[in-house]
């Protein structure tokens, strides 16, 4: 075989290799090749390798004094490249390059550019599949223009195919480009192409994967208007949310008559409360928050976020909330107007018997164990003019507190003041403090002489009710009281009042539906 030199440089080459270290590998062989120099009589050997045979690709260059290490290199790689390639006479010819599920050793040979510019005419084949290769196509292997086989699949090639330069592969008869990620392109337009069929090109980005296209297409048709409608609906949606529940203040003025003197059903420091009608005939209740102007841009925030919640809340014992109104003159809150009295006329009016208090207490006190385990942050008002008994005898909270504060203790202490307001038909003082704990002095000290001097004394009496109300009042006093020691928490609130409604041979409420009165013990 004319190319190939004496056979020292090929046990050289093949001991460099077999010697170093894998880690170290591509950087060593490639220095020791540059390394290199030709024997001194190694032109004489080139002239008469080119007068043997001609078609040798050195043969007739311009500058082989020049190429004299290159083509001194190319003889040795070569050497070595056809044995490893397990040709079965490198001596006489070279068939093939095949580096087969070998990649440590394909990207080395790869990047001899010198090799492939001098590429021997007798290989036909050239095998790199397997090997994990990545980066652009490897375009010096098309300097073997004469090859018939051509195999690069299951690599990771990717970039461009350079489609031009195959014009140059006449005799190409097999080519495998599949399981690489080249950048799709048009390859059917190109007729070199024509005489390969798909299974040249199975996984190799190049040709368009019809099916996947035909999916995406499906889905792009479909999904498309899908999420378009889905992003109407979820728009109109908020803007519906917001304009049902958001309600301008020329809204409530409407409603109100201007916020007329006969609309005005009551009147605090903090808000004033309206009774109103909306244009489609729905009678409302709207507290009024005055001093808006005086709040910061997160605590109108807050204020709004916190009404959102209101208006979810879902309760037989709780005023529906149908929204909230935040402008820079006042905020307020509308929920439905319940026909009825409030429990404090109930209680001056009409003398109820014992059974309808007690129910009155287990039910505002369902009402409450559902804030106190869906929505703890929600404060409420438990004097009894704000607490409305419907036309079918529920009572109902109407007045809510925004952003409220008070601690779970302080909202047991003010429910255990409603019992004992409801059992003796006396008000405490519409601040808490000094003169509400007056009241509960007051239920103390006459509770301890005698309970029924304590009982409403319009209230008809057995020795059973009597035993029942002081039972009541015991149980108010320990929730009235603030101090750590007595105080109840709401699981044993709940059991104290099961037992106060089978006492009583009232139903208990049912625990285990959000919308009906109850208390889930476990999460409170």
């Amino acid at each position: 075989m004319a190319f190939i030199i004496s056979a020292y440089l090929l046990v050289f080459f093949t001991s460099i290799i077999t010697s170093i270290p894998m880690i170290i590998f591509t950087a060593t062989v490639v220095e020791d090749l540059n390394n290199l120099q030709p024997p001194a009589n190694f032109n004489s050997t080139i002239t008469n390798n080119c007068l043997t045979n001609p078609s040798l690709r050195y043969c007739g260059t311009t500058a082989a004094a020049y190429d004299l290490r290159e083509i001194f290199k190319f003889t040795i790689v070569a050497s070595h490249l056809c044995n490893i390639s397990k040709n079965p006479n490198c001596v006489e010819s070279f068939p093939k390059i095949d580096l087969h599920s070998q990649p440590k050793l394909a990207p080395l040979y790869l990047s001899f550019t010198f090799f492939w510019k001098f590429c021997p005419l007798t290989v036909s084949s050239i095998d790199l599949s397997n090997n994990s290769l990545d980066g652009n196509f490897p375009i010096d292997i098309l300097h073997c223009s004469q090859i018939q086989f051509l195999d690069l699949s299951h690599n990771n090639f990717s970039g461009d195919f350079p489609m031009q330069n195959f014009s140059v592969l006449e005799n190409l008869t097999f080519l495998n480009l599949s399981y690489n990620d080249f950048s799709e392109c048009r390859i059917s337009e190109a007729r070199f192409f024509e005489r390969f069929n798909s299974t040249s090109f199975i996984h190799s980005g190049l040709i368009p994967n019809h099916k996947e296209f035909k999916i995406k297409a499906v889905l792009l048709l479909v999904g498309f208007p899908v999420l378009v409608i889905a992003m109407v609906v979820c728009w109109g949606w908020i803007i519906c949310f917001k304009s049902k529940h958001n309600f301008t203040p020329s809204i409530l003025e409407s409603a109100t008559d201007g916020f007329s003197r006969r609309n005005l059903v009551g009147k605090n420091k903090e808000s004033s409360t309206y009774r109103g009608v909306l244009k489609d005939g729905r009678e409302v209740r709207i507290e009024i928050y005055l001093g808006n102007n005086k709040m910061s841009r997160d605590e109108r925030r807050r204020f709004v976020e916190q009404c959102k919640v209101l208006v979810r809340l879902q309760h037989k014992n709780l005023v529906p909330v149908l929204g909230w109104c935040d402008s820079s003159r006042f905020s307020g809150i509308v929920t439905e107007w319940i026909n009825g009295e409030n429990i404090e006329t109930w209680l001056t009016n009409n003398a109820p018997p014992w059974k309808q208090r007690v129910k009155v207490i287990l039910r505002v006190a369902a009402g409450i164990c559902y804030l106190h385990q869906e929505w703890p942050h929600i404060g409420y008002n438990l004097k009894t003019r704000n607490i409305v008994l419907s036309e079918d005898g529920e009572p109902i909270i109407t007045s809510f507190k925004i952003d409220d504060h008070h601690s779970s203790k302080t909202k047991t202490c003010k429910f255990g003041i409603f019992m004992l307001e409801i059992v003796t038909n006396r008000r405490a003082v519409e601040e808490f403090e000094k003169k509400e704990i007056g009241f509960v002095e007051w239920v103390k000290l006459n509770y301890s002489e005698h309970v029924e001097n304590v009982i409403d004394k319009r209230m008809k009496k057995t020795a059973e009710i009597v035993a029942e109300a002081a039972e009541v009042i015991e149980f108010g006093l320990m929730c009235a009281d603030i101090s750590n020691s007595r105080q109840l928490k709401w699981d044993k609130i709940w059991d104290l009042l099961s037992k106060m409604a089978s006492a009583a041979r009232l139903a208990s409420p049912d625990h285990h539906h959000r919308t009906t009165p109850g208390l889930d013990r476990g999460r409170v």
